[in-house]
């Protein structure tokens, strides 16, 4: 009984112990990222590069972050990231877009904010204003990926249905690996990062 108790113990802390939520970003460097030379300035990451890529790997977790996109911003969040090769192919890549500009009017479905890049198209209507703070929220969880925005779920899919139905990805297949934004040229800002990996 005594080594039961102790093991739904030890059960419980490690648990707990996962499930806290970590700074990934200290407000002042870029401690705990490598790759492309992002600026810090005054509390705020803004993008000035390309990949920006955590030292860690990350299987099942909540990531949540804070971002403002200039006019025409563009930029993404790379989840299942190998560590080279281009985000959205050798892992995923969640948009970070401003949809709102016109151009990007003519793109498709899944190439829109929340978007799953080229694999599953994101609910349109909840991004704020352009230089408005927006909050999203992505939870990885096996085969799961739900992307929330400002309060609203814009992205929910499923990664076995989406290897099936495209096989050729070599990213959909992964189920770990770095997380990443992508920049691609616009000074998105960011802030209040924050990760809580989930137990297997």
């Amino acid at each position: 009984m005594k080594l039961l108790l102790i093991v739904i113990s030890l059960a419980i802390a490690a648990s707990s112990s996962a499930q806290q939520t970590v700074s990934l970003f200290n407000g002042k460097d870029l401690t705990g990222w490598t790759g492309a030379a992002y600026e810090v300035k005054d509390g705020i990451l803004i993008s000035r590069g390309k990949n920006l890529v955590t030292k860690k790997q990350y299987r099942n977790y909540v990531f949540e972050f804070e971002f403002l996109l200039p006019p025409h911003g563009n930029n993404g969040l790379g989840i299942h990231y190998p560590g080279s090769g281009g985000p959205s192919s050798a892992g995923m890549e969640l948009q970070i877009l401003d949809n709102s500009h016109p151009k990007y009017a003519k793109l498709k479905d899944t190439q829109y904010h929340g978007s799953i890049y080229k694999l599953k198209a994101a609910k349109r209507g909840f991004l704020k204003p352009v230089g408005k703070w927006n909050r999203q929220k992505v939870t990885v969880n096996g085969p799961r990926v739900i992307v929330e925005l400002n309060g609203t779920i814009i992205t929910e899919a499923n990664l076995d249905e989406l290897e099936k139905k495209n096989p050729r990805h070599k990213g959909v297949k992964r189920r770990s690996g770095h997380i990443c934004f992508c920049g691609h040229g616009a000074a998105v800002k960011l802030r209040n990062i924050t990760i809580v990996e989930l137990p297997d």
